[in-house]
């Protein structure tokens, strides 16, 4: 069941999004993808709207979906970074949000180190707020894109099998990915180092696998996250030459499977650790079309808060 617009006026995690929400996004993204395949890639729809980028963390890929998403729609756009503002000089978060709504922004995307921040946020202003990801939390238009590609290969995804595998504990989008996924019906496995796998995960209602080939040989699509060594303060295994040898995956073990299954990856890649190049590369992986994904996926939730104002 698709509604005709969102049941939310901020976009803090797919939590929080019901299943119709999560398929309008789908159908208005698909409308965009037409629109950025065109000669003249712009669409007048966010014109005299005005969207600030709040990255209090580093990060190239999202933030540049998210600023081309705005550009297409012929958004005002602003962009803020935490290491060169006041926040360094002891300003809060709050604070700081202020400071840019007072310039007249209608909507605010936001990354944060701290988990919540985005929500917290959302209580105290008015704009509306996009999560581009809070800490290890969320990250909900990564699974939105992640989701919106595997029905573009694999049709409704009701039933369809998932694996999602590597660093569990550490990813924002692995969660995010099994709320979006469940809801649109998918079975999810999530697969890694049992280091890795965060104790709590099987009252997600997931499966954990242990072995790599089990993983791959039960899914239709592997969801391989990247080793997320700057959020691990300790040794989670003991080299990156080990995980590679027992959760890399490579062209081996795809070929001695018994069914090709498709690769996705949400950057950036670790070559050679949690994947091969020669798979990451091959007629199996959908890791570019992704990326091109998300531009329209972003561009979709955009359009749709923008209707909520």
């Amino acid at each position: 069941m698709t509604t005709s617009q969102l049941s939310t006026r901020h976009v803090l995690g797919i939590k929080y999004l019901t299943e119709g929400d999560i398929r309008l996004i789908f159908e208005t993204a698909e409308n965009f993808k037409e629109v950025i395949n065109r000669p003249i890639k712009k669409v007048p729809s966010l014109r005299d709207v005005t969207v600030a980028n709040l990255f209090f963390e580093n990060s190239t890929r999202t933030r540049l979906s998210f600023e081309l998403a705005e550009k297409r729609l012929s958004a005002d756009v602003v962009n803020f970074s935490a290491s060169s503002s006041s926040v360094k000089k002891g300003e809060t978060l709050l604070d700081t949000v202020n400071n840019i709504l007072s310039m007249k922004v209608d909507m605010v995307v936001m990354r944060h180190p701290a988990p919540g921040a985005p929500a917290y946020l959302a209580r105290h202003i008015d704009a509306n707020i996009i999560n581009a990801g809070d800490g290890t939390h969320e990250h909900p238009t990564q699974a939105l894109l992640d989701a919106y590609s595997m029905q573009e290969q694999l049709g409704d995804l009701k039933g369809k099998k998932i694996t999602i595998m590597g660093d569990i504990l550490h990813s924002r989008v692995a969660l995010s990915n099994i709320f979006c996924l469940q809801k649109l019906g998918a079975q999810v496995t999530v697969c890694g180092p049992p280091t890795l796998i965060p104790k709590y995960i099987t009252n997600l209602g997931v499966r954990v696998e242990y072995d790599l080939r089990k993983a791959l040989e039960w899914c239709d699509v592997a969801n391989i996250l990247r080793i997320q060594l700057e959020r691990q303060d300790i040794k989670f295994f003991p080299s990156l030459r080990e995980y590679a040898s027992s959760y890399g995956v490579n062209r081996e073990i795809l070929d001695s499977l018994t069914k090709k299954i498709v690769i996705m990856h949400p950057g950036p890649i670790n070559r050679g650790v949690e994947i091969t190049s020669d798979v990451a590369d091959s007629d199996q992986s959908i890791i570019l079309q992704q990326v091109e994904n998300g531009v329209a996926i972003r561009m979709a939730v955009l359009y749709l808060l923008a209707n909520k104002r």
